[in-house]
């Protein structure tokens, strides 16, 4: 069997609602992804957190890929914040959402 060499791992955490767009078009540019689920973050909200294999070159492609999938949104906080001495009179737009990325370089990558 002819693997494909991986030469990057792309983490990206992304937000639960955007996970099924994001594997999706990364699966149609033919990048394995795996996904675990994680929390937490300011706001403590369910995400996803994409396992992606690349091959050289392809950086590009999956940043712009998560970028078009993976969209930011405005949430509003209405709970005081922990450590704050007083609460909040109204409610504050919090931005939340996109990708955070993380680029790691393979040394090996076996199928077994």
């Amino acid at each position: 069997m002819n693997t494909p060499k991986i030469k990057l791992l792309m983490l990206a955490v992304v937000q639960e609602q955007d996970r099924d767009d994001a594997t999706r078009a990364l699966a149609k540019l033919g990048m394995p992804v795996v996904y675990l689920f994680s929390a937490g973050g300011f706001l403590g909200r369910r995400n996803a957190t994409l396992l992606i294999g690349l091959r050289e070159g392809k950086e590009e492609a999956a940043l712009k890929s998560l970028e078009e999938s993976c969209r930011q949104r405005i949430e509003y906080l209405t709970l005081p914040l922990e450590g704050s001495p007083l609460p909040m009179p109204a409610p504050v737009p919090v931005t939340v959402g996109g990708a955070t990325v993380f680029a790691l370089p393979v040394e090996r990558f076996e199928e077994i």
